[in-house]
């Protein structure tokens, strides 16, 4: 009998103890949206213009301190143009939350979800994932890096892809000095 206490005792506390050193996998990090920041920049013939975008949420994934996973919400009525002033900052700003560009009324949020995530080096990433922008899920290919509580991502958006026509040389002929490039830059800077 003691024998049999004695083996179940050992057996209870060997499975506590396997339990207590198990760590916790997925470990989600929240994203500081009044600290991160996203910037734009698009491009024509002419020239281009920049300014930002607010992130509405966000999140990163980690086991350990390897990242594996991340998904945000982008507010598309928060975009701002920051190179223009005045009545032309205005123009510029209602024109590209329209629906000749983004059509914030219809669609006032885009998202971005990892769906792979590959080390390709100390703190870097390759992430693949797909964006959601008008209503339209497209894959799209970038990298980021993070260091410690940050994280730094560039990416290349084909807007023609998701349906944003206006001034595209994709969609339209003969535009000249008018056209507006196809992709547009965005860099993202997160604190978490």
């Amino acid at each position: 009998m003691k024998k049999s206490a004695l083996s179940l005792v050992l057996a209870v506390f060997t499975g506590f103890s396997s339990i207590a050193s198990t760590t916790i996998d997925n470990e989600k990090k929240q994203v500081k949206t009044s600290e991160s920041t996203v910037t734009w920049k698009g491009y024509k013939v002419t020239g281009s213009h920049y300014g930002t975008i607010d992130l509405k949420e966000g999140a990163l994934i980690f086991d350990g301190n390897q990242l594996i996973g991340g998904e945000f919400t982008v507010d598309m009525g928060s975009l701002v143009s920051h190179d223009l002033e005045g009545k032309s900052k205005g123009k510029l700003e209602n024109h590209l939350k329209s629906d000749d560009f983004f059509g914030v009324a219809a669609h006032p949020t885009s998202k971005l979800v990892f769906t792979k995530v590959k080390a390709s080096g100390k703190n870097s990433y390759e992430v693949k994932g797909d964006l959601t922008i008008k209503g339209k899920t497209k894959p799209i290919s970038f990298d980021i890096s993070v260091y410690g509580s940050k994280a730094t991502a560039t990416m290349k958006v084909d807007r023609s892809l998701y349906e944003v026509k206006y001034g595209s040389g994709s969609f339209f002929d003969n535009l000249g000095d008018k056209t507006i490039y196809d992709e547009f830059d965005l860099v993202v800077d997160l604190v978490f």
